[in-house]
């Protein structure tokens, strides 16, 4: 690491960019499990939810679109909130952004471990495997994990793209025959064709709607990492915002698309419901029944490379987040050197992937956790931090764009006030009423992790000062004055 730099290398093209977008929202991972975590308040309606979602996202994307127009910062909401609200809340938001990308991060690789279990078992390999097994396995993958991270992103998205689109090809041949198949004729016990997953089931409530919005979010979350990637790419303020509105509408079109097949090629009867609910693989079952029974363990074998795809697009978006975080903190220091020969932050990505271990091992040793346990602990905590983030970056776009600068059409104000009524909407129906058993300890956890930044925040003035200066120089903003570090790639003095 000896002769670090500061700055990340500028060499990704457009595709390379959309890889980490595309990877981190791992679709095919996202369509295999989340749907379950909607059906008991939902019911049938699971795809009405992701239509919701996808509107709601649309008008999210928007607001981080119109930023990387203006930006290309590698901490995103980072530097887009400390531009646009102010150095100290940028910080809030970039610490926040990290505990959403390690919760995704350290939950992917476990589901990865989780499914690659299941192949193993169901090809005979390991024919009962402990319950430990997800952990030994994902702790395996992490390996592969930290040394594709700790490289140029270009390398890491290539895997990540590849990868990815593969096994989303193979879901939407599954999803696209299973309807063809209802449309024409009726499923093995009678499944057919029907709008109605579309409608609201008798009895839903629109809040108990919104709670089924939660797992579109979850789903969606991280269609916006292309932004942690403004410093690195070729030509990072017309490529970012299209990676990020382009990853968002074929999220929506994707998401929808095969859950209405999932949900129909099961049925809508309860107790098609039920089995819905207890399927370990949504997209093996429909392979198996609607096209051949060796596609089940192909689909698995593709969630198992999704997932690990998820985990590592998580990593890099925390690396690069806690790369800029601290190098424009304390300057050519500590995690805030990228290396001279990769042009990578090495430093924050071991970290970052240390974290991930510590924390995963820690809730299974102290809390008695359970390879899914962890899964879905970290599913809700990450997402509940993430919307934290989104509604602070759509309060910035409003004041920047629409009060400060004035360089987007004053109607255009409605897409991102939509967007911060539906994200305080969903944030607000997933703490009222406070969540019972385990699960009350999710927002307790999200909550805390977002306020420890802000009291850092509060107790570092002169680190957030320095902050302020740093992105007011990368950014060409003009910001209340404040000391700058004393000379570019030197440590700046403690506080």
């Amino acid at each position: 690491m000896a002769g670090g730099s500061t700055k990340l290398r500028g060499n990704l093209s457009l595709w390379q960019v959309v890889g980490v977008s595309v990877a981190l929202m791992a679709p095919s991972m996202a369509a295999n499990i989340n749907p379950q975590g909607a059906i008991g308040t939902v019911g049938r309606a699971i795809p009405l939810t992701f239509v919701l979602a996808f509107v709601a996202v649309l008008f999210i994307a928007y607001v981080f679109a119109r930023l990387t127009q203006r930006f290309n910062h590698a901490g995103s909401v980072y530097g887009f909130v400390g531009a646009t609200l102010g150095p100290r809340w940028g910080v809030v938001a970039g610490w926040s952004l990290i505990g959403t990308y390690v919760s995704y991060g350290l939950l992917t690789i476990m589901a990865s471990g989780i499914f690659l279990t299941a192949l193993l078992q169901a090809l005979s390999i390991w024919h009962s495997p402990p319950a430990w097994a997800p952990f030994l396995l994902s702790g395996i993958e992490v390996v592969g994990v930290a040394i594709l991270a700790a490289r140029p992103a270009r390398n890491a998205t290539h895997v990540l793209l590849v990868t990815e689109l593969t096994t989303v090809a193979l879901i939407i041949v599954i999803s696209v025959a299973t309807l063809i198949e209802l449309a024409v004729g009726h499923g093995p016990s009678g499944q057919h064709f029907t709008w109605s997953v579309f409608s609201v089931p008798h009895g839903i409530s629109v809040s108990a709607l919104f709670l089924g919005v939660v797992f579109g979010f979850l789903s969606f979350a991280g269609f916006e990492a292309s932004a942690t990637l403004g410093e690195e790419s070729k030509r990072p303020r017309r490529d970012i915002p299209r990676a990020i509105v382009g990853t968002a509408v074929f999220g929506g079109v994707y998401f929808i698309v095969v859950t209405a097949a999932e949900v129909m090629g099961f049925g809508t009867t309860p107790h098609d419901l039920a089995r819905f609910a207890a399927t370990g693989s949504l997209l093996g079952a429909l392979g198996t029944t609607y096209l051949a029974a060796w596609l089940g363990n192909v689909v698995t074998l593709g969630t198992v490379i999704s997932a690990f795809g998820c985990s590592l697009a998580s990593t890099v978006g925390a690396s690069r987040l806690t790369f800029s975080l601290w190098r424009d903190a304390r300057g050519a220091s500590g995690l805030g050197v990228a290396s001279e020969r990769s042009g990578a932050p090495v430093r924050a990505t071991l970290a970052v992937v240390v974290a991930m271990l510590g924390i995963t091992w820690l809730s299974a040793i102290a809390f008695g956790a359970t390879a899914f346990d962890v899964f879905a602990w970290f599913g809700t905590i990450g997402t509940l931090i993430i919307l934290v983030v989104y509604l602070l970056a759509t309060v910035g776009a409003i004041r920047l764009l629409f009060f400060k600068e004035h360089t987007v059409a004053a109607w255009e104000i409605v897409v991102p006030v939509l967007a911060g009524v539906v994200i305080a909407y969903t944030l607000y129906r997933n703490i009222l009423p406070l969540p019972t058993g385990a699960a009350l300890w999710f927002p307790i956890v999200a909550a805390a992790w977002i306020v420890v930044g802000a009291i850092g925040v509060i107790t570092a003035r002169r680190s957030a000062e320095r902050i302020g200066a740093a992105i007011a120089r990368d950014e060409g903003l003009t910001l209340p004055s404040a000391p700058t570090p004393s000379s570019q790639g030197q440590p700046a003095p403690a506080d």
